[in-house]
């Protein structure tokens, strides 16, 4: 991946780098006004320390032409009469450096000059009035003005420094970058290359980055998801065009020999064999179309509804070739698509009829925070390794299929989907014979309007 503003690491190093600039930079000026301050202190004092030399000197006498410097530029000493009597050697035979002196309600003062007579560069000035019996006198002192940021030495440092560690962050933070994404690319390369027919590939694990590690495992998760779906959706789709084209091989086959020898065919026999092809076809279209609406989460029409009196009008509706015990104590309400709740317990009833042996029990009841719907037949039951695969699509047991070799596989496949989109469940538990499936729906806390 190239250098882009609109990247991760671009945006992230440039930010780090920004904001490491304005802490060295507010950093830098607070060490260099506490650097100028120092600096202007010490300058300070040794004015301070050439005042205390020279005036007792003027004072006291003698005062030598040729005055020590010290640690200051240069000083001089101007009589009443604004004549040199003393200064530094540097001074020596100089004009005054200076004409201000300090007001009279003052002992001393100072000015920048750029430069002083007799001097080079600018100097900060201090005029000191000293009190003589003949008239009062200056004392002039010389030091170099001191910037706000004190030395060069202290700017070059805190330049020198700052740049170093915006440096060393803005390297790091691209650094880091740079390796933690290297992952993420990875991931991105390999999941560019991962098509429908080469599920079977994963991206790579990083194994230093947690967060980055989970994303991966997350992404090889849902990989392996997508490719079971896949599978199931080849297998569905094969066995859809097994199921579809079974009928119409069984119609055309049929019409076939007919069209062959006419004269012979028995037509009312044919007819009967082609419509019920044509039936099965129907059906089978009609459950593929409710799986297609299913798996598409069409939007549920709900009401509330009372779970006994829809159970009991479906038990009522229909034709029974077995016997039905209903346990129908208490009503239980519960939100739900009514034609799809209804296309369930007919489903589950239909399963019920043709395994049967000779009697079919149906219960409603509440449990705390669900309603119960079991569906108990009395045939040979259903083996416990079976109990899952019954409710894939398409699958048919032999002996379901011996019973019914016109079943579509898809009854008990559509009962549970319609169970899962109302937030609900479909199993198979223990019974003492037969076997017995047991859906719960969520309870509603309410009453079905009158």
């Amino acid at each position: 991946m190239g250098w882009s503003w609109q990247s991760f690491r671009c945006r992230r190093t440039v930010a780090t780098g920004g904001v490491a600039t304005l802490l060295c930079t507010v950093v830098s000026v607070m060490f260099l006004i506490f650097a100028g301050y120092k600096q202007a202190d010490t300058a300070q004092n040794q004015v301070t320390d050439a005042w205390n030399r020279v005036v007792p000197l003027i004072r006291q006498g003698p005062l030598p032409e040729i005055l020590d410097s010290g640690e200051v530029s240069g000083i001089q000493v101007v009589d009443d009469r604004g004549h040199v009597v003393a200064a530094t050697r540097n001074l020596a035979g100089a004009p005054p450096i200076a004409s201000f002196r300090a007001p009279d309600t003052q002992v001393t003062t100072a000015r920048v000059l750029c430069p002083p007579p007799g001097m080079h560069g600018c100097m900060t000035v201090f005029s000191y009035r000293v009190f003589q019996p003949q008239g009062p006198w200056v004392l002039y002192i010389a030091v170099p003005t001191i910037p706000w940021y004190g030395q060069t030495a202290s700017l070059l440092l805190a330049v020198g420094v700052s740049v170093l560690i915006i440096a060393i962050l803005t390297g790091w933070t691209y650094r880091d970058l740079t390796r933690a994404i290297s992952p993420v690319n990875a991931i991105r390369a390999e999941l560019a290359e991962i098509t429908a027919t080469d599920l079977g590939r994963r991206v790579p694990v990083p194994a230093k980055y947690e967060e980055i590690r989970y994303l991966a495992e997350t992404v090889n998760d849902t990989l392996d998801r997508l490719e079971e779906a896949y599978a199931r959706q080849r297998r569905f789709t094969a066995d859809a065009s097994h199921d579809l084209r079974t009928p119409v091989t069984a119609m055309r086959t049929r019409l076939e020999e007919a069209l062959l020898h006419p004269e012979d065919a028995d037509w009312p026999r044919t007819a009967e064999a082609v419509l019920s092809s044509v039936d099965r076809l129907h059906r089978l279209v009609t459950d593929l179309l409710s799986l297609a609406q299913l798996d598409a989460r069409t939007s549920l029409h709900r009401d509330p509804t009372d779970l006994r009196r829809l159970v009991a009008t479906e038990l009522d509706h229909r034709e029974h070739r077995k016997k039905i015990v209903k346990d129908l104590p208490e009503s239980v309400v519960i939100d739900c698509d009514r034609l799809r709740i209804a296309r369930l317990l007919g489903n589950l009833l239909d399963n019920a009829e043709r395994h049967a042996t000779s009697q079919i029990s149906v219960s409603v009841r509440r449990d705390p925070s669900a309603a119960v719907v079991e569906v108990v037949d009395d045939g040979a039951g259903i083996a416990t390794e079976d109990r899952k695969a019954v409710f894939d699509r398409f699958t048919r047991l032999d002996a379901g299929y011996a019973r019914d070799a016109n079943g579509t596989g898809l009854g008990l496949a559509i009962a549970r989907e319609i169970a899962m989109v109302h937030g609900g469940t479909l199993t198979i538990e223990d019974s003492d014979r037969g076997a017995r499936f047991v859906l719960r729906l969520p309870a509603a806390d309410r009453q079905v309007p009158a």
